[in-house]
């Protein structure tokens, strides 16, 4: 990590949607609302068009001990292919997983930034550039930071005077099946891709056939049951205007 500390963003749609159109997100392109549950009646009530899922979790106790298992697992024994056109980028800088968030959900997804906006403009700016350098891009541009300070204290909660948190960002969306791409045959379906700065790459995590309804799944089974704590909040990035 870097020695730059940021303000945790609050996982809360009001401020994701201020960051996003601050950033250059084309406002009736997109936004982001609250996922109230993951059963099936509650998800029902997410609005259609659901290009990225953002979650905020306790990244402590098991949680944490079984992603440090899974990224040797991964480092040693591989995972299915992901699809190149994938963005990921490292987390180097402290907190800044809200941010992390929000540019994996939305580079991501098929929408529109506005021309030269700070968005348009880091998107030019990594899109040769490997994660570690796209890291530092982030780090040198300033304007990122005052977009996610002033985001961050516009929220319903008051920032704290610690800064030190448990809590974390992930972000899923939906990519290509890379298998396909690979042997040059026709894609024959959709791959869950879970995005966190604070691992060491994009993880497979299964078939897509409905990303929302996939997630919930995953994260009940993965997350929820790994962890005592209620610490836990789920955003989708929807289709069209709030």
């Amino acid at each position: 990590m870097s020695e730059s500390r940021w303000i945790p963003l609050e996982s809360n749609p009001d401020v994701f949607n201020s960051w996003a159109t601050t950033a250059g997100l084309v406002e009736s392109q997109a936004h982001f609302e609250d996922v109230y549950g993951l059963d099936a009646e509650l998800l029902g009530m997410v609005s259609s068009g659901v290009k990225a899922v953002t979650l905020l979790f306790p990244c402590s106790g098991t949680i944490a001990e079984k992603r440090k298992e899974e990224d040797e697992k991964i480092a040693a024994q591989g995972q299915p292919p992901i699809d190149p056109t994938i963005f990921w980028m490292k987390q180097t800088i402290s907190n800044a997983c809200g941010t992390m968030g929000l540019l994996h959900a939305l580079i991501n997804s098929d929408v529109t930034f506005a021309p030269e906006s700070p968005l348009a403009r880091f998107i030019d700016e990594c899109k040769d550039k490997a994660p570690l350098e796209r890291a530092k891009t982030l780090e040198e541009t300033f304007l990122f930071e005052r977009i996610h300070t002033s985001a961050a204290t516009s929220g319903q909660t008051e920032v704290p005077e610690d800064l030190d948190t448990d809590l974390h960002f992930t972000c899923f969306v939906r990519a290509p099946d890379a298998t396909a791409r690979e042997t040059e045959t026709q894609a024959h379906g959709w791959r869950v891709i879970e995005l966190d700065g604070g691992r060491n790459g994009p993880i497979d995590r299964g078939e897509c056939t409905n990303l929302l309804q996939d997630v919930a799944k995953y994260v009940k089974e993965h997350y929820i049951k790994e962890s005592k704590s209620v610490n836990f909040s789920m955003m989708a990035l929807c289709s069209g205007e709030d």
